[in-house]
């Protein structure tokens, strides 16, 4: 008797074990860092920008590159929701914004000014 009520814990925890799953991160812990856009269909054609995010406050701020690393321009204010950030900022003196929505751990999707489709990837921080 003994053994069969171990063999039935013993399921039990493995049971419970295997239904324990990793939380994804939400919010500004997810899209905090680098993040490689590619914008697509501007009138200039596809264009790479990175955006640098950082999480202040539970809010995001940063700054956007060009695909050589150069500031562009500064993050004006942010809107964030749980899988969906929109980040502004103000480009060749237009004021546009990027609304980005998490596709999986490190990838976006996503559109500029309503208009562009934008796909976003992180770039991560190689570690020594």
């Amino acid at each position: 008797m003994k053994k069969l009520s171990s063999i039935f814990a013993g399921i039990f925890f493995l049971l419970l074990s295997v239904s324990v799953n990793a939380q994804s991160k939400s919010g500004a812990d997810y899209f905090k860092g680098k993040w490689s856009v590619l914008l697509k269909g501007l009138p200039t054609g596809d264009t790479k920008m990175i955006f640098v995010l950082e999480n202040r406050n539970d809010s995001i701020v940063g700054l956007v590159q060009d695909s050589t690393g150069m500031e562009i321009a500064k993050i004006t204010s942010a809107e964030l929701k749980d899988t969906e950030i929109t980040v502004y900022f103000t480009a060749q003196g237009y004021d546009v914004n990027l609304l980005m929505t998490k596709k999986d751990d490190d990838h976006t999707t996503g559109s500029l000014m309503s208009m562009f489709d934008a796909e976003g990837e992180r770039i991560k921080e190689i570690k020594n």
